[in-house]
Formats: structure tokens, C-alpha cells, sequence
């Protein structure tokens, strides 16, 4: 067995030939990011768009700000940040990337990662936390009562993304230091917005009126919409890089090729320069976050519940199963499309298109379990708004309450096959899975019961809950209806 040298700055010369690396001096590369959740598809996607920025303007390193565990710290410090990206295509491309210039774990040095928000050089937050990251309630304001914000409310090292965003503009307002950006990278409807609004919030209930009145005048929270099928690593990557690379890579990420980042042109002055390297910047991030959102987020939570219950493990396995693929793609084509907005820019059908082509790539494993995770705050974004607007439109909602029922399914199966359910109601659906019985009309209303996902007026649609049950009965049946 080859032993290879491990990955960092003295060994980048040993790599093997056609794997790319740093063009730019890291030396004099400042933190000019800080990004909170700096996991996988930070490294893979935003990292990248970083990269390819560096050379010609080094101010914008990225220092990574874990909120939880940062599991990879340890391997990345080792690797002086440096680590591996590989794009899965045919054939595959292996880039190492060098803009992530530090990684903290608030939890273990809250002072360090203090003193990242207040450097002066620090201009840009980015944040890639998930949509539980936010502590927001059904509504989408944020949920006072969520034990992480009520706890950061009355402590004074925070624990909540919202809470470190305050304590680090409660430090710049002190300084005087420029208020910088504020920007969303999560998969939530109108990010930016949202965050915006979250932040005001915990600086009121905290009691820093002056500071929220700052916040609403000075700082910039632009909504994004960001995109490329990112894989969770594993093992098998990790020996495939190795080989590869020719260096040991700890901590390797994996994309597909593709990559969009959508960004709200509302970035203010001094900020980089990001469309120079691909990010489109646009008035109408709504337009292609719903296109997105609908189309491939609903596509794979589809593929997710529906390919688990068919015995399938990844995305490749789910559309290569064809009642499933062509059901996926009735779903967007002939419902989903009907309830997005023209824009400029985004053609619907060619992009349906290319999505289903992403979805087939054969050198993507996506797995169908990691995309099952945190459902019930997916679910509202994915189908349950698109239902709403094909109700108002006049139009069925049979197809789309199928990925519904799915999830019910799944859930329910979980419970009684004792698997944890990764998601944030998991002790909520816990309950309501202990109280299913198996058939659609007596289980649909329990889960339908859950307010916190389940709109009352949706819940109440007596078109809703029929397709729901029928669904729930019949899952395969559900797949091929017309």
C-alpha cells in the first residue's frame, strides 16, 4: 500500500500532475470573510468563487466560524487550510483550494472568534448554516422561545448564529469600525430578509434599541440563491483524492461541476467583486431562489422520501428507477413550472432540462439520507407553498401532495424501525408516528395537526387531504397516475 505524504504547504509541490492549486501568494492573503458554518458546501461552492478571486485581490480570505462541533477543524489546521476539491464530471478534476485562511469553533475559543468578527479587515459575513441555523418559528420571524436564543439572550458568550451576529456588530458599533455585509447562503426563502429581521429582533429583545436602530440603517443583508449538488464526503473520497492528489487529504469536498450563486445587488460599497468570477448579480433573487427552491431542492426531497421507501441509496439509483424519474420530471414540467415567475435570464423549461441532466450525472453518489434530513422545515419551501399557488391558480395539487405523503411514510417508517430521524420536530413526530396506524385517514390529520409546518388553511383544504390520503394508501399507484 502507498503511503503518501499528508496535504499542506511544503508537500503542494509532490502532488501529482493536472491537480491545480493556489495561484496566488496565501502569505499575503487577509481575512476579509468570516463565515459561519464553514462545512462542506461552503468549502466546495463559495470557497471556489474565492478562489478564483484571490489572485488579483487578496483582501478576501475566508476565516470559518463553526457554531457547533467543527469536526474537521483539527484536520484542516493540520493541512495549513489547504484541501481538495474534486468536481465530479468525466472525468473528474482535482483542484486544491486555498482561500479558507482559518477555522474556529466559537464553543471552544469564543474570544478568538470574537476578535474575527471585529477585525477591521473584515468586511463580508457569509453564512451557510442550514434553515435550522436561524431559530425562526412557522411564520419565519425569529422564535424567542427557541432554547438557543432565549439562552443567548440572557448569556454573554453566544451560542446561536443570530447571537454571534449581534455580539459582533455590538463590537464593531463600539469600535467604529465600517458596518460590513451581512450575507445569507442557506437554501431559506428570501434569506436575506429573514436574517435581516432576526438580527433586529434579538437586538430588541436584548435591549439594545441604539444597536437595532443601527443595524435597520447601516447594514446590507442581501438575499442569494446558491447552487451545486454537493455530496458529504466519506472514506471512498478520501482514498480517491489520495490517489489522485498523490498528498493525504483529511478533509476533501466533492461538487458537481455546476455551480450558480445568485446574488442580490445590494452589496454596498467595498465589497468584492464577485460577478468578475461568476456570481450573477441581479434585482430579483426570488425569481431563480423559487426556481430552485421548487424545482431542484423539490425535485430531490421528491427522489429523497419517494427512493428511500423503493429501496433506493442515492439520486443516480432513484432516477434510474423509471416510474420515479418520470415522475419527478411530470412534477416540474406540468405543476412546479406553472407556479414561477417569468423573469430575465431564467428560460423554465431549458432550465428543467438541465436539471434533470444534473440529476442523471452517473459520477455523483448523492445520498438520498442526507437529503431526507430536516424534512419539516424543507417541506413549507418545496411543496407546500407551490400547493398553495396552484390552489389559487385554479389548478390540481394531486402530483406535488404526493412527495408529501411520502414523507409521512418515511417518518413513520423511521419510528418504527427505531432509525433516528435527523431533523428538528423529531420529538414531535416522534409522538405523532407512535399514534399512526398505517392507514391514510387516520394518519394524514395527525401530521396534518402540526402547526409548525402545516399552514391551518392548507391543513383545512378538503382537496389537500384527500390527495394526501390517497397518496399515503398508495404511494406506487400515486407514481404513475396521470
Amino acid at each position: 500500500m502507498i503511503e503518501y505524504p499528508r496535504l499542506n504547504e511544503s508537500t503542494l509541490t509532490r502532488r501529482r500532475p493536472g491537480v491545480t492549486v493556489p495561484a496566488y501568494d496565501r502569505a499575503a492573503v487577509s481575512p476579509g470573510i468570516v463565515h459561519f458554518g464553514p462545512g462542506a458546501f461552503q468549502r466546495a461552492h463559495i470557497a471556489s468563487y474565492i478562489e478564483a478571486l484571490l489572485p488579483r485581490d487578496p483582501r478576501w480570505g475566508m476565516a470559518g466560524v463553526a457554531l457547533r462541533h467543527g469536526a474537521q477543524a483539527d484536520a484542516l489546521g493540520a493541512q495549513d487550510f489547504l484541501y481538495t476539491l474534486t468536481e465530479l464530471d468525466e472525468p473528474a478534476r482535482y483542484r486544491v483550494l486555498g482561500a479558507l485562511k482559518d477555522y474556529v469553533v466559537a464553543p471552544h475559543d469564543p474570544a478568538r472568534a470574537l476578535r474575527l468578527l471585529e477585525d477591521p479587515r473584515a468586511r463580508l459575513i457569509t453564512i451557510t448554516v442550514t434553515e435550522k441555523g436561524y431559530c425562526l418559528d412557522a411564520k419565519g420571524e425569529l422564535d424567542l422561545s427557541h432554547p438557543d436564543i432565549a439562552r443567548d439572550l440572557a448569556a454573554a458568550a453566544p451560542r446561536s448564529l443570530i447571537g454571534w451576529l449581534v455580539a459582533g456588530l455590538t463590537r464593531r458599533r463600539a469600535l467604529g469600525l465600517p458596518p460590513p455585509t451581512v450575507m445569507s447562503c442557506d437554501n431559506v426563502a428570501a434569506n436575506g430578509a429573514k436574517l435581516r429581521r432576526a438580527v433586529i429582533a434579538f437586538a430588541r429583545a436584548k435591549g439594545a434599541d441604539a444597536l437595532a436602530l443601527w443595524i435597520e440603517g447601516e447594514i446590507r443583508f442581501p438575499s442569494t440563491m446558491v447552487d451545486s449538488i454537493t455530496p458529504a464526503g466519506d472514506d471512498a473520497l478520501r482514498a480517491r483524492v489520495a490517489e489522485a492528489v498523490g498528498l493525504v487529504d483529511l478533509a476533501p469536498v466533492q461538487r458537481e461541476r455546476f455551480t450558480q450563486w445568485v446574488i442580490e445587488d445590494d452589496l454596498g460599497p467595498g465589497m468584492p467583486d464577485l460577478a468578475s468570477v461568476g456570481a450573477q448579480l441581479t434585482g430579483d433573487v426570488h425569481a431563480y431562489e423559487q426556481a430552485k427552491l421548487r424545482l431542484l431542492n423539490g425535485a430531490h426531497s421528491t427522489l429523497a422520501y419517494l427512493g428511500l421507501l423503493r429501496g433506493r441509496a442515492t439520486v443516480g439509483e432513484a432516477m434510474a428507477d423509471a416510474p420515479l424519474a418520470a415522475f419527478a420530471e411530470r412534477m416540474m414540467r406540468d405543476d412546479v413550472a406553472a407556479t414561477l415567475k417569468p423573469t430575465r435570464g431564467l428560460d423554465i423549461p431549458a432550465y428543467i432540462g438541465a436539471l434533470l441532466a444534473r440529476l442523471r450525472n452517473p459520477a455523483i453518489a448523492h445520498r438520498l439520507a442526507q437529503i431526507a434530513a430536516d424534512g419539516s422545515l424543507k417541506l413549507p419551501y418545496r411543496f407546500l407553498e407551490p400547493i398553495a399557488d396552484l390552489l389559487s391558480l385554479g389548478r390540481p395539487v394531486v402530483r406535488l401532495c404526493v412527495p408529501v405523503a411520502a414523507w409521512m411514510r418515511f417518518v413513520r417508517r423511521s419510528a418504527k424501525t427505531s432509525e433516528p430521524l435527523n431533523d428538528p420536530l423529531a420529538n414531535d413526530l416522534a409522538r405523532v408516528a407512535a399514534g399512526c396506524t398505517g392507514a391514510g385517514r387516520w394518519d394524514v390529520p395527525l401530521f396534518l395537526a402540526l402547526g409548525q409546518i402545516f399552514p391551518r388553511h392548507l391543513a383545512a383544504q378538503a382537496g389537500v387531504v384527500d390527495a394526501l390520503i390517497v397518496a399515503y394508501d398508495d404511494l406506487d399507484a400515486a407514481l404513475v397516475r396521470p
